[in-house]
């Protein structure tokens, strides 16, 4: 879906990504699945910032190669990657000549982005003591805030690994992914209201699935895809609503049953885009977010 929204409505930020990731834990889940473009062209995928090192791989120049040069080096490799564009007509070669101007922007801006030395000591305290160590949960959402800040169209917060996936010892897992992330969300909720910026960003909660209501084994929690909840806030969601409901064991969805489609169809709907308007030309066909499923507003919520 980030690929999606910035394929729909574009960035506002010249120098940063319109679709960035930020990934905390160990492992990955799948990894660059989760921020895939899909069918979509290359330049609309997520791309990574890491919390060691360069944020972006060689974001830095190598020793010897000044500025100047660097700009010589991409205005020579821009025409000869024009020139192959003008033969085969290839859109992957336009994504990689727009890819390395972007980054030669990034090399300003990033730096600054990432510095978080500027954040008074209340920030802090809204995020949460892990919020002064790079690479955490809590850092990466106050780095979420100012990506919105600057512009960036779509940011997620990936929280790798399988700290959720408690098919054993259930309790303590749970605890500590929420001591991880509750204080953080809360704070980013906040900051976000307290700088003006809530209205106008739609933010959404979720995991993979939910777990089983009973045990699996003797004090863990299968994979359980069929009734879970998640979360929206802000980008003009009325708060205090919910809408569905499972059955009286927590097993099944049983009341207002949504769809991903239903979900994706409402998100869209809150930033402006028509989910039946908005399609992607592939191999013949007009491909759609929600494809050819006929979702439904979730009107309780909006």
């Amino acid at each position: 879906m980030g690929a999606w929204v910035t394929y729909g409505l574009g960035s506002e930020s010249q120098n940063l990504p319109g679709f960035v990731v930020l990934t905390s834990g160990v492992g990955t889940s799948a990894g660059s699945d989760n921020w895939s473009s899909g069918f979509l062209p290359s330049t609309y995928a997520g791309t990574v910032f890491r919390s060691q090192g360069d944020p972006i791989l060689y974001l830095s120049d190598p020793d010897g190669i000044d500025n100047e040069t660097r700009r010589d080096m991409l205005d020579g490799i821009g025409k000869l990657n024009a020139m192959r564009h003008a033969t085969l007509a290839d859109p992957e070669i336009e994504t990689r000549i727009a890819q390395y101007e972007l980054a030669y922007r990034m090399q300003r801006s990033v730096p600054e982005l990432m510095d978080l030395h500027g954040e008074p000591a209340s920030t802090y305290e809204l995020y949460g003591p892990e919020s002064r160590t790079p690479g955490t949960y809590a850092a990466n959402a106050l780095l979420a805030r100012r990506l919105v800040e600057r512009g960036v169209r779509f940011v997620q917060i990936f929280m790798s690994g399988q700290p959720w996936d408690t098919h054993g010892n259930n309790m303590a897992g749970t605890r500590s992914c929420c001591d991880q992330t509750d204080l953080p969300v809360a704070g980013l909720l906040t900051d976000l209201a307290q700088r003006g910026l809530l209205d106008a960003t739609l933010v959404f909660w979720g995991g993979e699935f939910g777990r089983t209501p009973g045990a699996q084994n003797r004090d863990g929690r299968d994979h359980h895809p069929y009734g879970f909840s998640v979360w929206l806030a802000g980008g003009g969601i009325q708060g205090g609503q919910f809408h569905g409901a499972t059955d009286d064991f927590g097993y099944r969805a049983a009341i207002d049953r949504t769809s991903v489609a239903d979900l994706h169809a409402t998100m869209l709907h809150q930033l402006g885009l028509d989910y039946r308007q908005l399609s992607f030309p592939r191999h013949g066909r007009d491909e759609r977010l929600t494809d050819v499923a006929q979702p439904r507003l979730l009107r309780r919520l909006i």
